[in-house]
């Protein structure tokens, strides 16, 4: 594991304002056990964003999300203000910045990204979903932006 990701999971756990309250109070060891409690939980979330295969990021108005099959970790902060996000983009990880879509209706109308990476068999209705691909697609269409593209190189 890189000492980098560390530094800033440690960093952002410490910044928590419960762990400065306990150090406050002087409860710092109890402070120390939950930093390290919240680091191995982000790192388990970045090891699962990493091997699988509809995880990804996605960032709008209403915050940022990280979806990692049945688990979504989230914040109501842009990516920039949310350090695992960033991280688990930073390795890799698809990132859908649905900032620039401006038809919220077509949007909300899109079906959802497969929690298990399987697709539906006929993609219609409330409970419908989709690959992440196909998902990609379908937003990239609306304007959204996309970094870490999952899906092949097209040859022009």
């Amino acid at each position: 594991m890189q000492t980098g990701v560390l530094c800033v999971l440690r960093a952002t756990a410490a910044s928590w304002w419960r762990h400065k309250e306990l150090r406050r109070t002087g409860q710092t060891g109890q402070a120390l056990q939950l930093e390290r409690e919240t680091v191995l939980r982000d790192l388990g979330y970045l090891k699962q964003a990493a091997s699988l295969p509809n995880a990804h990021v996605i960032c709008g108005e209403g915050g940022t999300f990280l979806h990692l099959g049945w688990t979504t970790v989230s914040t109501f902060a842009p990516i920039e203000r949310f350090p695992l996000a960033t991280l688990a983009v930073a390795r890799g990880t698809p990132f859908i910045d649905i900032r620039p879509v401006t038809d919220v209706i077509a949007f909300a109308r899109l079906p959802r990204v497969a929690r298990d990476g399987s697709v539906d068999p006929d993609p219609c209705g409330s409970g419908r979903s989709v690959s992440l691909t196909a998902y990609i697609d379908m937003v990239e269409a609306l304007g959204a932006r996309i970094a870490n593209d999952p899906r092949p190189l097209q040859s022009i």
